[in-house]
């Protein structure tokens, strides 16, 4: 992660703690003023590369049991020259379809054999596009074959029985949003609060480092310990696991 940097370990590890300090997140402005850096973009890049490295870890893990997923479409920062003319609503330039997947099989305390309410670990990606095929290999690299799968009856949803177990839909309703997609929703929900109350201006080409560091303070959200196992991960041979 350090690779080719100038900049001291100090400022590094000041960075990756106000990161994992907060539930919510810095931005970049915030962070420049903490570290009393001068050069906005060099801070900004330094936390790219963090949230890069947190998306790298959480790749590491694919999701297994029941696995809910649905589509959320965050708004990101247009240009203004290409403000003009723009779609509204579902489809529109203004927004990416980021594809939610979130593991909701039950955990089983151990000492008191009560099953936890608690939704296990997330995965939000950013969505080529709208078809069959980008929702097909969002299953194909996050989630293992064994796998249930519950969606609504979108139609770019047909061929997922081809990389789990089952795959069971249900059509889409405000019950299905409540209930059966419960927790893909809350995911959804969170992150757009997230985001609104931090970062004023979301480009595209960032938006999946920003859902990176969101998802892994979501999938760590019991510990204590993320500044360590930030660390950890900067040290991992991620090279080794691609071959």
């Amino acid at each position: 992660m350090m690779e080719h940097s100038n900049l001291p370990f100090r400022i590094w590890y000041l960075a990756i703690l106000f990161m994992t300090a907060t539930k919510k997140g810095v931005s970049a402005c915030e962070m420049q003023r903490q570290l009393g850096y001068k050069r906005y973009m060099t801070v900004w890049s330094l936390m790219h590369r963090i949230r890069t490295l947190m998306g790298k870890r959480d790749d590491l893990y694919p999701l297994t049991g029941m696995i809910e997923f649905d589509e959320g479409f965050f708004e990101i920062a247009i240009p203004e020259k290409e403000r003009k003319n723009l779609k509204r609503g579902k489809g529109s330039q203004r927004q990416e379809d980021v594809g939610v997947l979130a593991e909701s099989t039950p955990l089983v305390d151990i000492n008191t054999g009560i099953e936890s309410k608690h939704c296990r670990y997330f995965k939000m990606k950013v969505l080529d596009s709208q078809k069959s095929g980008s929702v097909n290999n969002l299953f194909k690299d996050n989630v293992t074959p064994d796998s249930v799968a519950f969606t609504d009856q979108g139609k770019n949803y047909q061929d997922l029985h081809k990389f789990v177990d089952m795959h069971i839909t249900e059509k889409s309703s405000i019950l299905t949003t409540k209930t059966t997609l419960k927790w893909a929703h809350i995911a959804i929900s969170n992150a757009k609060r997230t985001f609104l109350g931090v970062y004023h201006k979301m480009s595209p080409d960032y938006l999946q480092n920003y859902l990176n560091e969101f998802t892994y303070k979501l999938n760590r959200r019991n510990f204590a310990d993320l500044f360590e196992r930030v660390i950890i991960a900067a040290v991992f041979p991620y090279w080794y696991e691609s071959a």
